[in-house]
């Protein structure tokens, strides 16, 4: 888990992009007309980056998982394979 970066660069595109937008929205549109529907776009969009990241990490820990079970799998088909031969 350590080897894990906290961040895509696709990540902090959005993140960036996503928060100007909201921040523009707010100066074009002013501080009081709709700001709850602005809220809510900005924390629908928190809520999808956050399960992005969430999924990168599953994603990771998976392939560690497959790739310690093909490591078992190939040593105790190499440790039996000499006793198929005999």
């Amino acid at each position: 888990m350590a080897n894990l970066k906290p961040f895509d660069p696709q990540l902090v595109i959005v993140i960036i992009l996503t928060v100007v937008l909201f921040a523009a929205a707010l100066f074009v549109k002013g501080f009081t007309h709709d700001l709850f529907i602005k809220t809510g776009v900005l924390l629908v969009s928190v809520k999808l980056i956050l399960l992005a990241q969430k999924n990168v990490r599953t994603d990771e820990n998976l392939k560690q998982h497959f790739l310690r079970i093909e490591e078992l799998l190939m040593a105790r088909t190499a440790s039996e394979s000499p006793l198929k031969e005999n």
